[in-house]
């Protein structure tokens, strides 16, 4: 075969690995962007009419749990204006805003026996709408489960501390 030969060869093999080249790119484009879309529609618009509550027990007592919640709270900025409640065993933060959304949180605290308390948690996110604020969910259970981690971390940190 001479130059020009090879050279038509060449483009005859690399025509047909195109085409299969751009089919593979386009069946895992679609693999990964369709998952992610259908997802993306999701986030925030299911429409709730009570918060959601989660639960999950700790090994620590009330006061050590107030404060690393409110500390969880203070550092992801999940709310304005954080206030421990002694009296109530709660920790409750003012609606902090952005956009058309606004988000507040609290959480209570209940003694279960001497060495264990249940923590509720409640993230409630509200969207503005012509007819007013609507709440909608915008964590699912895995992100509530990251956060009690991270409570469990502030827990251990504040029974660190040295009073």
């Amino acid at each position: 075969m001479d130059k020009r030969q090879q050279e038509i060869a060449r483009m005859i093999s690399y025509d047909r690995e195109k085409p299969r080249s751009r089919k593979y790119f386009l069946f895992a484009a679609l693999v990964v962007l369709i998952p992610i879309l259908s997802c993306g529609a999701r986030i925030g618009n299911v429409v709730i009419t009570k918060p959601d509550e989660y639960h999950k027990t700790f090994a620590a007592k009330e006061e050590i749990i107030l404060r690393a919640i409110a500390g969880v709270f203070r550092d992801k900025k999940m709310g304005s204006d954080v206030v421990i409640n002694r009296e109530e065993k709660s920790v409750r933060t003012d609606y902090i805003t952005q956009d058309d959304w606004r988000t507040k949180s609290m959480a209570r605290v209940k003694r279960l026996n001497w060495k264990e308390c249940e923590v509720v948690l409640s993230v409630i996110t509200e969207k503005k709408t012509k007819t007013g604020w609507e709440m909608r969910r915008l964590l699912e259970e895995r992100q509530y489960e990251n956060l009690f981690y991270t409570v469990e971390l502030r827990i251990y940190e504040e029974m660190a501390k040295v009073e």
